[in-house]
């Protein structure tokens, strides 16, 4: 029997079928497939009226009956490096959870650990059980020469990370646009002498939002100031830059842009045992948008959001778009803008250096 159920007037209970749901929303069985299996051309309007319809009737597809007509599983899988101990994960599960139920897929969510062995298991499982697409996340931006060969046996859409190849498309934070919206706006705050803190390597997280907040200051004719931490954004990053901000004579910063949330939180104790008060001596920006850390600081602290919800969603519309020969093909690499999330963590600029003499 398939999906759920609804009484008839002779007390017999009658499985709610397509037809019912086709009844109900006024459309044809047709497009109600196409509606809820993601498949063929649907107006946007109607497909939400189908969903809806199908929830308040409490109708499921037979999964399984439909499947072997389509000769698809209707399921994605999500394969992560580090789902389990990373927050912003959550975001990205959730974003691909939507999209997928949303098109009649389900969601199977598996993590590696960051362990390849293990990886590859996950992957050859799912191959195994003939799902449909494969979003495969990483979830600290970076690029790859190395990504499992079973994503080129299956429709597969990368997460935070891309392909060195040029081969499979992904979707990514645009660290440039999010580096130059923190910047822009301790700018629109009536700062100049801005500080940006971030870490060694050279991740595209790191060196992209540096050059969102150099290209900024040099438009609005200033010298940028970079200092460098270690090579995690850890809060033990974040005091070992502020420690060599202080110490580089810059008494003059009156902002600073932390490359991340934790590091931020680094630097408000550090700043805090030095006597600085947040926001009237130093104002703040920050990039991740970490609820456990950027509304728990006093003051809240103003962030730019990293879009981990929109990736998960776009990524499984993109893989599931692949299926279909007649759409047209998703750029190779996809980057979403980062959002502001205001807090209380900027004012004007003080006058004066930080440390008066």
């Amino acid at each position: 029997m398939r999906g759920a159920t609804v009484a008839s007037s002779d007390a017999f209970v009658k499985p709610v079928g397509i037809e019912d749901v086709a009844r109900a929303a006024s459309v044809s069985i047709t497009t109600v497939s196409h509606a809820l299996s993601g498949r063929g051309k649907v107006a946007e309007s109607t497909r939400k009226r189908v969903l809806e319809v199908s929830r308040e009737l409490g109708y499921a597809p037979n999964r399984m009956a439909s499947g072997l007509r389509s000769r698809r599983s209707q399921i994605v899988g999500l394969v992560s490096d580090d789902i389990a101990t990373t927050p912003f994960a959550t975001g990205v599960v959730l974003g691909a959870q939507d999209a997928a139920s949303e098109r009649g897929q389900l969601l199977v969510v598996v993590n590696s650990n960051r362990d390849s062995d293990i990886e590859s298991k996950q992957l050859a499982a799912l191959l195994a059980a003939q799902i449909d697409a494969v979003v495969y996340a990483r979830m600290f931006h970076e690029d790859s020469s190395e990504l499992p060969p079973e994503l080129d046996r299956i429709p597969s859409v990368l997460v935070d990370t891309t392909d060195s190849r040029g081969e499979l498309r992904s979707v990514v934070p645009d660290e440039e646009q999010i580096g130059r919206l923190a910047t822009e706006t301790l700018l629109s705050a009536g700062h100049t002498a801005i500080a940006h803190l971030t870490v060694t390597g050279a991740g595209r997280g790191k060196t992209g939002r540096a050059t969102g907040y150099e290209a900024a200051m040099r438009d609005a004719g200033l010298q940028p100031r970079v200092f460098t931490g270690q090579d995690t954004g850890t809060s033990e990053s974040g005091r070992v830059a502020f420690t060599q901000m202080i110490e580089s004579a810059s008494q003059d910063v009156t902002a600073v842009f932390c490359f991340n949330d934790p590091m931020a939180m680094g630097v408000y104790q550090a700043a805090m045992r030095m006597g600085v008060s947040i926001p009237a001596d130093l104002s703040f920006i920050s990039v991740d948008n970490f609820e456990p850390v950027a509304a728990a600081l006093q003051p809240g602290l103003t962030t730019v959001e990293l879009p981990h919800y929109g990736m998960g969603r776009w990524a499984v519309d993109a893989a599931l778009a692949e299926m279909i020969p007649e759409r047209p093909a998703a750029p190779l690499e996809t980057r979403l803008p980062g959002k502001l999330v205001t807090r209380e963590s900027i004012t004007a600029p003080r006058v004066g250096d930080l440390f008066p003499r």
